[in-house]
């Protein structure tokens, strides 16, 4: 594989996490807050952005899969992945979100198919507020209309991985936001 560009560094990263963690503070000022991740993705981005808000806050994650064929990785890379715009549930929720303030973090804002699901499923369930945190927005593959609260970064139309997101399960680990050059 070709090298990885640095898009957006770790320090840019931890920077606006702050800063995404002071407006959610603000906005939530004397209120709880459950911040619930999509797996696996959102796990890093959710665990910097809950130790930068200073409220009564937990967490918890859900789990979902799109359907559809996927490429191969290699194929994926070269021309994008669409699902079908089916989502399934593969892990909900452990505890009640009725009356609770619910910030949805997702690691990248995409098509907008399963966020959509997520936040129609998750409101039936009457919290008193849901907010979506997205670390990456790529306003560009919009399928349905769709715009986060608190967004850290829109970023070009490109494969990005790190800092959570992955091609094929790797460079999860990677601290800075990089793109992976389509070949």
């Amino acid at each position: 594989m070709a090298e990885l560009k640095v898009l957006i560094s770790r320090q840019d990263v931890a920077k606006r996490v702050a800063e995404l963690g002071e407006q959610i503070t603000k906005d939530f000022a004397g209120q709880s807050v459950i911040f619930v991740g999509v797996l696996k993705g959102a796990a890093i981005f959710l665990a910097d952005l809950a130790r930068q808000v200073q409220l009564d806050s937990t967490f918890d994650f859900i789990g979902v899969s799109s359907y559809g064929n996927r490429p191969s990785p290699a194929n994926e890379l070269r021309s994008g992945w669409d699902s079908t715009g089916e989502v399934r549930l593969l892990k909900d929720v452990d505890q009640s979100i009725k009356e609770k303030n619910i910030i949805l973090v997702e690691d990248i804002l995409d098509t907008g198919l399963t966020m959509t699901y997520l936040k129609k499923m998750l409101l039936a369930r009457q919290p008193r507020s849901l907010k979506v945190a997205a670390l990456l927005d790529k306003p560009s593959r919009r399928k349905l209309p769709l715009e986060g609260d608190y967004v850290g970064f829109k970023i070009p139309d490109e494969f990005v991985v790190g800092y959570g997101l992955d091609y094929a399960e790797k460079y999860r680990n990677l601290p800075d936001i990089c793109v992976v050059p389509r070949e």
